[in-house]
């Protein structure tokens, strides 16, 4: 009997992953419960149950108190009786009495049993609930077991998840016996056992089938800081690389497109955008509004919003079709981004002319700060003796051409017209020899 009780432990805890020592504890507290039952105590303080983990041998026994006259069976024997197990007991002696289990009734040992099998259903439903909880927030693969309803039921093996309707993707269609992974959103216990819930939607999902794709990923070599995503339409993310020596986004999309491929077919076609990531936002907002080109940025990371111009032609590209383009690019930079053509930009004052130099060789505003007593900017075109300079080199109104492409319209206040009227004096002087010649 014992080498069989030996053996099913050891399927249970090879099967339900529930130790042995769980088990014998549900074996003990059934025996003491079983022992209330057939002497009808409400408590049996005074009953011991003794498993050996190795062998599977127990005993049960009572510990009675050595008495004259016996009131309580369960917690007192005579001292004649006492003496029949050993003379040497005395009144006052604790004796231990054993207990034959095989002589409790059936309703005890009935008892016992359901004791044993709540036990191991509790176990099993606490060892589901740890095994799945670790799962959550990472994703699993699931095989669609039945429709209920707007719902789907997913198994993932030893148990089933729920795919509720506001977690599929629009348009995505699911049949019986389908592989799908899932990302866990959730898992809750339950008196039924675990209860599980799952995701299609969830930009966590593609970051993690990146992670299982792409190896320098999952090393944390390459992070994806950002996500945004349109499930079913479009996702942006941000990747940023720990070594210099590695491309982020080549590793993310991988030769001839394979990784980043394998991830779009787990979306069914899900179109997937890999960008840059950058400190700077301004260089960040302009990887985000990728595939559109970018003339100018300008971002307040305190309000959290920016103004970028594009050129007219890509106005259209930047926001994309109902504004997708533009969406996922806020989302994924958490900015608030206006985009204004060029031509709306020169009309609204947001943008100069790049003949005036406000602009590095990359198209962005530059401001070095040079400004004047008077609040002025100056450039090199604005200097006074150099300005006298160019204009000793030409004569006549082509000089004055050169100036008013460059520094602007003469009304300005930095263009004086008593200065320019000396000046002029100056050229048309006869004797002048430059002039003569």
């Amino acid at each position: 009997m014992n080498n069989e009780l030996f053996d099913a432990l050891t399927i249970l805890e090879r099967e339900k992953n529930i130790s042995k020592g769980t088990l014998l504890e549900a074996i003990r507290q059934s025996l003491l419960q079983a022992c209330k039952n057939h002497y009808g105590k409400t408590e049996a303080s005074n009953v011991v149950v003794n498993i050996d983990p190795e062998t599977c041998e127990f005993e049960v026994y009572a510990e009675k108190t050595v008495v004259e006259q016996v009131e309580d069976e369960l917690s007192e024997i005579s001292l004649t009786n006492a003496k029949l197990k050993d003379s040497r007991y005395e009144l006052g002696d604790t004796v231990r009495v054993e207990i034959k289990s095989r002589e409790f009734g059936r309703i005890a040992t009935q008892n016992a049993k359901n004791v044993i099998l709540q036990k191991i259903r509790e176990e099993e439903r606490k060892v589901l609930y740890n095994e799945y909880y670790e799962k959550e927030r990472d994703i699993v693969t699931g095989i669609v077991q039945r429709f209920n309803n707007r719902n789907i039921s997913i198994n993932l093996g030893k148990v089933d998840a729920i795919l509720n309707n506001e977690e599929m993707i629009r348009g995505e269609s699911y049949r019986l016996n389908q592989r799908i992974k899932v990302y866990v959103l959730e898992v809750k216990d339950t008196p039924k056992g675990p209860k599980i819930l799952v995701s299609r939607t969830h930009p966590e999902l593609v970051k993690r089938l990146f992670e299982a794709q792409v190896s320098e990923v999952h090393d944390g070599i390459v992070e994806i800081k950002s996500i945004a995503r349109e499930p079913g339409s479009r996702t942006k993310i941000a990747v940023w690389s720990n070594n210099p020596d590695v491309d982020p986004v080549g590793a993310c999309v991988g030769i001839g497109g394979s990784r980043v491929n394998a991830v779009v077919d787990e979306l069914n076609g899900e179109k997937i955008d890999i960008i840059n990531w950058d400190e700077n936002p301004a260089l960040l907002i302009e990887n985000a509004l990728s595939p559109a080109e970018v003339i100018y940025v300008s971002a307040d990371a305190d309000d959290k919003t920016a103004t970028v111009v594009v050129p007219d032609l890509q106005l259209s590209l930047a926001i994309g079709k109902e504004g997708q383009n533009a969406r996922l690019a806020a989302r994924l930079t958490g900015f608030k981004i206006d985009i204004k053509s060029e031509t709306q930009a020169r009309e609204s004052g947001d943008l100069m002319d790049e003949d005036d130099e406000y602009y590095d060789e990359d198209g962005y505003y530059e401001d070095d700060g040079s400004y004047d007593e008077d609040g002025y900017y100056e450039n090199e075109y604005y200097e006074e003796e150099e300005y006298s300079d160019k204009a000793d080199d030409s004569h006549d109104d082509g000089a004055g051409d050169a100036y008013e492409d460059q520094a602007g319209d003469y009304d300005q206040e930095i263009y004086e017209v008593s200065e320019l009227d000396e000046k002029e004096e100056t050229y048309d002087d006869p004797e002048d020899p430059e002039i003569q010649e």
